[in-house]
């Protein structure tokens, strides 16, 4: 299933001595955008993240992991590769 993405056109501002862009009231309730957020640089361009979402419990993530249902059976493999012999100091 491909995911649709949504495209909004918006105008950069002059705030002061910067720049900004305004978000629209709909877009920050949505996404529960309060005073600050996280701006990622990825490679496809700039990723806005809500600041309080940026670290996903281990049950958030564990569920995560689970939905995207990878496979994992060459792990078995990478357990057994020798190295269980070794003895290392701890």
């Amino acid at each position: 299933m491909h995911k649709q993405v949504r495209t909004r056109d918006t105008k950069i501002v002059p705030i002061g001595n910067s720049k900004g862009i305004r978000i629209p009231k709909a877009l920050l309730q949505k996404y529960g955008l309060k005073d600050s957020l996280l701006i990622e640089e990825t490679d496809q361009g700039l990723l806005l993240r809500n600041k309080e979402e940026s670290k996903l419990s281990w049950k958030d993530t564990f569920k995560a992991m689970a939905d995207e249902k990878e496979q994992w059976d060459d792990f078995d493999t990478t357990l057994l590769d020798g190295l269980e012999d070794e003895n290392f100091d701890y």
